[in-house]
Protein backbone atom coordinates (compact mmCIF):
# COMPACT_ATOMS: atom_id res chain seq x y z
CA UNK A 1 0.00 0.00 0.00
CA UNK A 2 2.96 2.67 0.75
CA UNK A 3 4.55 1.58 -2.23
CA UNK A 4 1.62 2.03 -4.72
CA UNK A 5 0.73 5.55 -2.67
CA UNK A 6 4.31 7.00 -3.37
CA UNK A 7 4.35 5.62 -6.90
CA UNK A 8 1.30 7.38 -7.70
CA UNK A 9 3.18 10.82 -6.98
CA UNK A 10 5.86 9.80 -9.81
CA UNK A 11 5.54 12.08 -13.20
CA UNK A 12 4.30 10.13 -15.79
CA UNK A 13 7.48 8.86 -18.18
CA UNK A 14 8.97 11.19 -20.77
CA UNK A 15 8.33 11.56 -24.36
CA UNK A 16 11.85 12.51 -25.16
CA UNK A 17 14.15 9.76 -26.64
CA UNK A 18 17.46 7.96 -25.69
CA UNK A 19 19.20 10.42 -28.29
CA UNK A 20 17.65 13.67 -27.15
CA UNK A 21 19.00 12.70 -23.71
CA UNK A 22 22.17 11.66 -24.19
CA UNK A 23 22.49 15.12 -26.46
CA UNK A 24 21.53 16.95 -23.37
CA UNK A 25 24.35 15.07 -21.36
CA UNK A 26 27.15 15.69 -23.70
CA UNK A 27 26.15 19.18 -23.95
CA UNK A 28 26.08 19.83 -20.49
CA UNK A 29 29.50 18.05 -19.90
CA UNK A 30 31.20 20.12 -22.68
CA UNK A 31 29.54 23.33 -21.34
CA UNK A 32 30.59 22.79 -17.80
CA UNK A 33 34.46 21.68 -18.20
CA UNK A 34 34.71 25.11 -20.39
CA UNK A 35 33.47 27.44 -17.98
CA UNK A 36 35.02 25.42 -14.81
CA UNK A 37 38.19 25.77 -16.96
CA UNK A 38 37.72 29.49 -17.00
CA UNK A 39 36.88 29.14 -13.22
CA UNK A 40 39.91 27.58 -12.38
CA UNK A 41 42.66 29.84 -14.72
CA UNK A 42 40.72 32.77 -12.88
CA UNK A 43 40.23 32.22 -9.28
CA UNK A 44 42.87 29.04 -8.90
CA UNK A 45 42.27 25.79 -7.59
CA UNK A 46 40.37 27.21 -5.32
CA UNK A 47 36.97 25.90 -3.60
CA UNK A 48 35.91 29.39 -4.29
CA UNK A 49 36.32 28.35 -8.19
CA UNK A 50 34.43 25.31 -8.04
CA UNK A 51 31.61 26.93 -5.64
CA UNK A 52 31.18 29.64 -8.68
CA UNK A 53 29.92 26.36 -11.24
CA UNK A 54 26.88 25.87 -9.10
CA UNK A 55 24.70 28.28 -10.55
CA UNK A 56 26.01 27.94 -14.25
CA UNK A 57 25.43 24.09 -13.56
CA UNK A 58 21.62 24.86 -12.94
CA UNK A 59 21.72 27.16 -16.11
CA UNK A 60 23.28 24.58 -18.26
CA UNK A 61 20.39 22.08 -17.37
CA UNK A 62 17.87 24.70 -19.38
CA UNK A 63 20.50 25.50 -22.12
CA UNK A 64 21.07 21.61 -22.83
CA UNK A 65 18.04 19.86 -21.91
CA UNK A 66 15.14 22.40 -22.33
CA UNK A 67 16.80 25.20 -25.00
CA UNK A 68 12.93 25.80 -26.42
CA UNK A 69 12.28 26.83 -23.15
CA UNK A 70 11.58 31.05 -23.11
CA UNK A 71 13.55 30.57 -19.33
CA UNK A 72 16.32 29.39 -21.33
CA UNK A 73 16.95 32.01 -24.09
CA UNK A 74 19.86 34.22 -24.50
CA UNK A 75 18.50 37.70 -23.45
CA UNK A 76 17.24 35.16 -20.07
CA UNK A 77 20.70 34.23 -19.27
CA UNK A 78 22.57 37.06 -19.91
CA UNK A 79 20.68 39.77 -18.76
CA UNK A 80 19.40 37.44 -15.59
CA UNK A 81 23.38 36.73 -14.52
CA UNK A 82 24.46 40.02 -14.90
CA UNK A 83 21.74 41.75 -13.21
CA UNK A 84 21.52 39.12 -10.58
CA UNK A 85 25.35 39.60 -9.83
CA UNK A 86 24.84 43.79 -9.63
CA UNK A 87 22.00 43.13 -7.33
CA UNK A 88 24.10 40.45 -5.42
CA UNK A 89 27.75 42.40 -4.89
CA UNK A 90 25.26 45.64 -4.06
CA UNK A 91 23.82 43.72 -1.10
CA UNK A 92 26.08 42.28 0.30
CA UNK A 93 28.30 45.72 0.56
CA UNK A 94 25.19 48.00 1.62
CA UNK A 95 23.80 45.29 4.12
CA UNK A 96 26.04 43.96 7.27
CA UNK A 97 23.77 40.94 7.99
CA UNK A 98 24.22 38.16 5.39
CA UNK A 99 21.25 36.66 6.03
CA UNK A 100 18.91 39.54 5.46
CA UNK A 101 21.51 40.59 2.69
CA UNK A 102 21.12 36.97 0.71
CA UNK A 103 17.12 37.09 1.03
CA UNK A 104 16.57 40.86 -0.45
CA UNK A 105 19.37 39.93 -2.81
CA UNK A 106 17.09 37.27 -4.43
CA UNK A 107 14.21 38.92 -3.90
CA UNK A 108 15.51 41.96 -5.68
CA UNK A 109 17.18 39.75 -8.69
CA UNK A 110 13.22 38.79 -9.33
CA UNK A 111 11.58 41.59 -9.09
CA UNK A 112 14.56 42.93 -11.39
CA UNK A 113 14.35 39.88 -14.34
CA UNK A 114 10.82 40.11 -14.19
CA UNK A 115 10.60 43.92 -14.88
CA UNK A 116 13.97 43.09 -17.61
CA UNK A 117 11.93 40.50 -18.73
CA UNK A 118 15.32 38.32 -18.44
CA UNK A 119 13.88 35.48 -16.22
CA UNK A 120 16.09 32.72 -15.63
CA UNK A 121 16.07 30.57 -12.30
CA UNK A 122 19.93 30.10 -11.76
CA UNK A 123 20.27 33.95 -11.32
CA UNK A 124 19.10 33.83 -8.07
CA UNK A 125 21.83 31.54 -7.42
CA UNK A 126 24.17 34.12 -8.89
CA UNK A 127 22.82 37.02 -6.46
CA UNK A 128 22.61 34.52 -3.30
CA UNK A 129 26.69 33.52 -4.25
CA UNK A 130 27.59 37.11 -4.61
CA UNK A 131 26.13 37.77 -0.80
CA UNK A 132 27.39 33.96 1.07
CA UNK A 133 30.39 33.51 -1.71
CA UNK A 134 33.07 34.21 1.37
CA UNK A 135 36.04 36.29 1.17
CA UNK A 136 37.51 35.48 -1.73
CA UNK A 137 34.10 36.57 -3.48
CA UNK A 138 33.48 39.71 -1.46
CA UNK A 139 37.48 40.93 -2.57
CA UNK A 140 36.15 41.10 -6.11
CA UNK A 141 33.53 43.35 -6.02
CA UNK A 142 32.01 44.33 -8.98
CA UNK A 143 34.70 42.47 -10.80
CA UNK A 144 32.75 39.33 -10.08
CA UNK A 145 29.79 40.66 -12.29
CA UNK A 146 32.45 40.64 -15.06
CA UNK A 147 34.91 37.91 -14.17
CA UNK A 148 33.89 35.42 -13.58
CA UNK A 149 29.74 35.83 -13.91
CA UNK A 150 29.89 37.47 -17.50
CA UNK A 151 32.70 35.58 -18.59
CA UNK A 152 31.24 32.24 -17.76
CA UNK A 153 27.70 32.94 -19.44
CA UNK A 154 28.71 34.00 -22.65
CA UNK A 155 30.99 30.61 -22.57
CA UNK A 156 27.53 28.76 -21.50
CA UNK A 157 26.00 30.77 -24.08
CA UNK A 158 27.85 30.06 -26.97
CA UNK A 159 28.34 26.11 -26.20
CA UNK A 160 24.65 26.08 -26.17
CA UNK A 161 24.19 27.74 -29.66
CA UNK A 162 27.01 26.08 -31.50
CA UNK A 163 26.10 22.19 -29.58
CA UNK A 164 22.67 23.18 -29.65
CA UNK A 165 22.32 23.85 -33.85
CA UNK A 166 24.84 21.51 -34.73
CA UNK A 167 22.45 18.68 -33.09
CA UNK A 168 19.72 19.37 -34.53
CA UNK A 169 17.78 21.96 -32.11
CA UNK A 170 17.11 24.89 -33.02
CA UNK A 171 18.23 27.90 -30.55
CA UNK A 172 17.70 30.47 -29.77
CA UNK A 173 14.35 29.43 -30.08
CA UNK A 174 12.37 31.19 -32.67
CA UNK A 175 8.82 31.44 -33.56
CA UNK A 176 7.14 28.02 -34.27
CA UNK A 177 4.66 28.99 -36.54
CA UNK A 178 5.02 31.57 -38.84
CA UNK A 179 2.28 33.85 -39.38
CA UNK A 180 -0.16 33.65 -42.11
CA UNK A 181 -0.50 37.05 -44.27
CA UNK A 182 -4.49 37.30 -45.24
CA UNK A 183 -5.32 38.81 -48.95
CA UNK A 184 -6.00 42.51 -46.90
CA UNK A 185 -1.84 42.32 -46.12
CA UNK A 186 -2.87 42.04 -42.34
CA UNK A 187 -0.99 39.69 -39.94
CA UNK A 188 -3.37 36.66 -38.29
CA UNK A 189 -2.16 33.50 -37.08
CA UNK A 190 -4.94 30.48 -36.84
CA UNK A 191 -3.91 28.36 -33.67
CA UNK A 192 -6.82 25.71 -35.27
CA UNK A 193 -9.39 25.20 -37.41
CA UNK A 194 -11.78 25.19 -34.76
CA UNK A 195 -11.32 29.13 -35.03
CA UNK A 196 -8.80 29.20 -31.73
CA UNK A 197 -7.00 32.58 -32.26
CA UNK A 198 -3.83 34.40 -31.42
CA UNK A 199 -5.94 36.76 -29.55
CA UNK A 200 -8.15 34.16 -27.88
CA UNK A 201 -4.80 32.13 -26.81
CA UNK A 202 -3.53 35.75 -25.05
CA UNK A 203 -6.66 36.13 -23.33
CA UNK A 204 -6.50 32.80 -21.30
CA UNK A 205 -3.17 32.93 -20.44
CA UNK A 206 -3.22 36.26 -19.29
CA UNK A 207 -6.08 34.85 -17.27
CA UNK A 208 -4.02 32.42 -16.08
CA UNK A 209 -1.55 34.85 -14.45
CA UNK A 210 1.28 32.42 -13.80
CA UNK A 211 4.73 31.37 -15.71
CA UNK A 212 4.74 29.02 -17.69
CA UNK A 213 8.15 27.13 -19.21
CA UNK A 214 6.54 27.18 -23.11
CA UNK A 215 6.03 29.69 -25.60
CA UNK A 216 2.99 30.67 -26.62
CA UNK A 217 4.03 30.26 -30.04
CA UNK A 218 5.14 26.43 -28.90
CA UNK A 219 1.69 25.90 -27.15
CA UNK A 220 -0.03 27.16 -30.33
CA UNK A 221 1.78 25.05 -32.60
CA UNK A 222 0.81 22.04 -30.10
CA UNK A 223 -2.98 23.13 -30.18
CA UNK A 224 -2.61 22.81 -34.08
CA UNK A 225 -0.97 19.66 -34.17
CA UNK A 226 -3.09 18.33 -31.94
CA UNK A 227 -5.84 18.48 -33.56
CA UNK A 228 -4.93 17.92 -36.57
CA UNK A 229 -4.08 14.47 -35.06
CA UNK A 230 -7.58 13.66 -33.73
CA UNK A 231 -8.89 14.95 -37.02
CA UNK A 232 -6.38 12.16 -38.61
CA UNK A 233 -7.91 9.24 -36.13
CA UNK A 234 -10.93 10.61 -36.48
CA UNK A 235 -11.61 10.86 -40.71
CA UNK A 236 -8.02 8.54 -41.18
CA UNK A 237 -5.24 10.14 -43.78
CA UNK A 238 -7.04 11.67 -46.04
CA UNK A 239 -4.09 12.96 -48.62
CA UNK A 240 -3.95 15.42 -51.43
CA UNK A 241 -3.74 12.59 -54.41
CA UNK A 242 -6.75 11.57 -53.32
CA UNK A 243 -8.66 14.31 -53.42
CA UNK A 244 -6.55 16.69 -56.13
CA UNK A 245 -8.04 17.25 -59.35
CA UNK A 246 -5.42 15.24 -62.02
CA UNK A 247 -6.72 17.01 -65.27
CA UNK A 248 -4.66 20.51 -64.58
CA UNK A 249 -4.67 23.24 -67.15
CA UNK A 250 -1.47 25.53 -67.21
CA UNK A 251 0.89 28.06 -69.02
CA UNK A 252 4.30 29.12 -69.04
CA UNK A 253 6.42 31.97 -68.39
CA UNK A 254 6.24 33.39 -71.98
CA UNK A 255 2.30 32.70 -72.73
CA UNK A 256 0.87 35.44 -74.09
CA UNK A 257 -2.04 37.64 -71.90
CA UNK A 258 -4.33 37.42 -74.45
CA UNK A 259 -4.00 33.41 -74.62
CA UNK A 260 -3.74 33.14 -71.04
CA UNK A 261 -7.02 35.09 -70.50
CA UNK A 262 -8.75 32.72 -72.74
CA UNK A 263 -7.66 30.22 -71.12
CA UNK A 264 -9.21 31.39 -67.64
CA UNK A 265 -12.55 32.49 -69.27
CA UNK A 266 -13.19 29.12 -71.60
CA UNK A 267 -12.49 26.70 -68.71
CA UNK A 268 -13.81 29.36 -66.10
CA UNK A 269 -10.95 28.63 -63.75
CA UNK A 270 -10.11 31.10 -60.77
CA UNK A 271 -6.13 30.55 -61.54
CA UNK A 272 -3.88 28.27 -63.13
CA UNK A 273 -0.61 27.53 -62.67
CA UNK A 274 3.18 28.68 -64.28
CA UNK A 275 5.26 26.11 -64.99
CA UNK A 276 8.47 25.78 -67.11
CA UNK A 277 9.38 23.07 -69.16
CA UNK A 278 10.23 20.34 -66.67
CA UNK A 279 6.82 21.06 -65.92
CA UNK A 280 7.95 22.77 -62.05
CA UNK A 281 5.79 25.07 -60.73
CA UNK A 282 7.13 28.92 -60.71
CA UNK A 283 3.95 30.88 -60.34
CA UNK A 284 0.77 31.34 -60.50
CA UNK A 285 -1.89 33.55 -62.65
CA UNK A 286 -5.32 34.55 -61.31
CA UNK A 287 -7.94 36.45 -62.62
CA UNK A 288 -6.93 38.86 -60.07
CA UNK A 289 -3.65 39.60 -61.53
CA UNK A 290 -4.92 40.74 -65.09
CA UNK A 291 -7.78 43.36 -62.74
CA UNK A 292 -4.85 44.46 -60.94
CA UNK A 293 -3.07 45.54 -64.55
CA UNK A 294 -6.13 46.86 -65.75
CA UNK A 295 -5.96 50.09 -64.91
CA UNK A 296 -5.36 53.14 -68.00
CA UNK A 297 -6.20 56.43 -65.91
CA UNK A 298 -7.89 57.02 -69.52
CA UNK A 299 -10.59 54.23 -69.44
CA UNK A 300 -13.21 53.80 -67.62
CA UNK A 301 -15.27 50.18 -66.79
CA UNK A 302 -13.51 47.14 -65.87
CA UNK A 303 -14.55 45.15 -69.15
CA UNK A 304 -12.57 48.02 -71.00
CA UNK A 305 -9.81 48.27 -68.82
CA UNK A 306 -9.03 44.74 -69.45
CA UNK A 307 -9.90 44.80 -73.46
CA UNK A 308 -7.55 48.21 -73.27
CA UNK A 309 -4.61 45.74 -71.55
CA UNK A 310 -4.90 42.63 -73.76
CA UNK A 311 -5.06 44.80 -77.15
CA UNK A 312 -1.72 46.54 -75.68
CA UNK A 313 -0.43 42.90 -75.29
CA UNK A 314 1.92 41.92 -78.08
CA UNK A 315 3.32 45.08 -79.05
CA UNK A 316 6.94 46.17 -78.17
CA UNK A 317 6.42 49.69 -77.79
CA UNK A 318 3.96 49.42 -75.70
CA UNK A 319 4.51 49.78 -71.49
CA UNK A 320 2.10 47.04 -70.35
CA UNK A 321 3.33 43.69 -69.61
CA UNK A 322 3.40 41.02 -72.65
CA UNK A 323 3.38 37.90 -70.90
CA UNK A 324 2.10 35.63 -68.14
CA UNK A 325 5.47 36.34 -66.60
CA UNK A 326 4.86 39.65 -65.98
CA UNK A 327 1.83 39.49 -63.51
CA UNK A 328 2.36 36.44 -62.15
CA UNK A 329 2.18 35.54 -58.33
CA UNK A 330 5.67 34.17 -57.45
CA UNK A 331 6.81 32.14 -54.52
CA UNK A 332 3.88 30.14 -55.05
CA UNK A 333 2.97 27.88 -51.83
CA UNK A 334 2.74 23.93 -53.13
CA UNK A 335 1.29 20.54 -51.53
CA UNK A 336 3.04 17.38 -51.88
CA UNK A 337 0.55 14.70 -53.04
CA UNK A 338 1.25 13.06 -50.28
CA UNK A 339 0.90 15.44 -47.69
CA UNK A 340 -2.91 15.25 -45.44
CA UNK A 341 -5.05 17.46 -46.29
CA UNK A 342 -5.95 18.45 -43.13
CA UNK A 343 -2.88 20.12 -42.85
CA UNK A 344 -3.63 22.69 -45.69
CA UNK A 345 -6.82 23.69 -44.15
CA UNK A 346 -6.64 26.23 -41.74
CA UNK A 347 -3.34 27.67 -43.58
CA UNK A 348 -5.58 27.95 -46.70
CA UNK A 349 -8.69 29.16 -44.89
CA UNK A 350 -6.80 32.01 -43.12
CA UNK A 351 -4.96 32.97 -46.01
CA UNK A 352 -8.52 33.31 -48.61
CA UNK A 353 -6.34 30.85 -50.66
CA UNK A 354 -8.81 29.03 -53.11
CA UNK A 355 -6.47 26.74 -55.52
CA UNK A 356 -3.01 25.30 -54.49
CA UNK A 357 -0.60 23.57 -56.71
CA UNK A 358 0.19 19.87 -55.82
CA UNK A 359 3.26 18.56 -56.68
CA UNK A 360 5.60 15.18 -56.53
CA UNK A 361 8.53 15.08 -55.00
CA UNK A 362 10.71 16.26 -57.89
CA UNK A 363 8.52 18.88 -57.59
CA UNK A 364 6.64 18.56 -60.83
CA UNK A 365 3.02 19.61 -61.39
CA UNK A 366 0.93 16.73 -60.59
CA UNK A 367 -2.72 18.31 -59.99
CA UNK A 368 -4.45 21.16 -58.34
CA UNK A 369 -6.17 21.31 -55.30
CA UNK A 370 -9.35 23.34 -54.69
CA UNK A 371 -11.11 24.68 -51.45
CA UNK A 372 -14.05 22.80 -52.70
CA UNK A 373 -12.10 19.83 -53.39
CA UNK A 374 -11.01 19.48 -49.05
CA UNK A 375 -14.68 20.94 -47.92
CA UNK A 376 -16.37 17.80 -50.09
CA UNK A 377 -14.01 15.30 -49.40
CA UNK A 378 -13.75 15.69 -45.39
CA UNK A 379 -17.44 16.12 -45.43
CA UNK A 380 -17.60 12.89 -47.32
CA UNK A 381 -14.90 11.43 -44.89
CA UNK A 382 -16.98 12.74 -41.56
CA UNK A 383 -20.50 11.57 -42.86
CA UNK A 384 -19.02 8.04 -43.27
CA UNK A 385 -17.13 8.24 -39.94
CA UNK A 386 -20.87 9.24 -38.64
CA UNK A 387 -22.42 6.17 -40.22
CA UNK A 388 -20.14 4.00 -39.04
CA UNK A 389 -20.17 5.19 -35.34
CA UNK A 390 -24.14 5.10 -35.67
CA UNK A 391 -23.79 1.66 -36.91
CA UNK A 392 -21.55 0.49 -34.01
CA UNK A 393 -23.58 2.26 -30.85
CA UNK A 394 -27.01 0.21 -33.01
CA UNK A 395 -24.82 -3.41 -32.53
Amino acid sequence: MPFSILRSLLPRPGTIDRFEKMRACAGALFGIVLTGLCSVQLLGNTPEAIFLLAPIGASAVLLFAIPSSPLAQPWAILGGNIVAGLIGVSCAKLIGTPILAAALAVSLTIAAMFALRCLHPPSGAIALTAVIGGPVIHAMGYHYVLLPVAVNTVLLLATALFFNNSTGRRYPHQLSAPAVVTQKNEEHTLVTSSGITAEDLDKVLASYNQVIDISRDDLQAILQATEQAATVRRLGTLRCAQVMSGDVHSVEFSTSLQSAWDLLRLHRLPAVPVIDRARHVIGMLSTEHFIEQAEPGDVSGLAEKLRHLLRASGHSHSEKPDVVGQIMQKNVPRAQADQPVVELVASMAASGTRVMPVVDDGGRLVGMLTQADMIAALYRRCFHAAADTAVIKAD
